[in-house]
């Protein structure tokens, strides 16, 4: 039981990590959308990113939220994290002033701190990730056993 508790606040913390940068991107969106056109990686897709961005986050939100679905939610969210920060550590090579697309408090931080933040949280994904994965094998035998017995 401590185990899935511990799984529980790993998915919280996404959700509202990823809620909260969603929503701040919803509600500053004409910045948003101006600040990654700035960005030479992302300005070709930049129309693309600033639609399927706060969508995404979202949706990965809701998935982590429905314990059917907090696999695949852990899955795409470490993901997107290890994405963000691929995207950080091009900004630090760059050495280019890009702004900050992120939202809310999360803005405030240095790439640098941005490169922490985002690193704490793909470690924090991957093990929500083996231990919803041990859960579910665990319930799956037990299911299993029931059933034989």
């Amino acid at each position: 039981m401590k185990r899935y508790f511990f799984i529980d606040i790993i998915s919280l913390l996404f959700t509202m990590l990823f809620l909260y940068t969603a929503i701040s991107k919803w509600m500053d969106y004409n910045i948003f959308k101006e600040q990654i056109a700035l960005s030479p990686l992302l300005a070709p897709i930049s129309k693309l990113i600033a639609i399927s961005l706060p969508i995404t986050e979202t949706v990965i939100a809701v998935l982590l939220l429905i314990p059917k679905f907090r696999l695949i939610g852990l899955y795409i969210s470490t993901i997107l994290m290890t994405l963000f920060t691929i995207y950080i550590l091009y900004i630090l090579a760059s050495g280019q002033p890009i702004p900050c697309t992120c939202g809310g408090l999360i803005e405030a931080l240095s790439w640098n701190g941005h490169l922490v933040f985002n690193c704490a949280f793909i470690l924090i994904g991957v093990t929500g990730i083996i231990g919803e994965s041990a859960f579910r094998k665990k319930a799956k035998v037990e299911l299993k056993s029931i059933a034989i017995g």
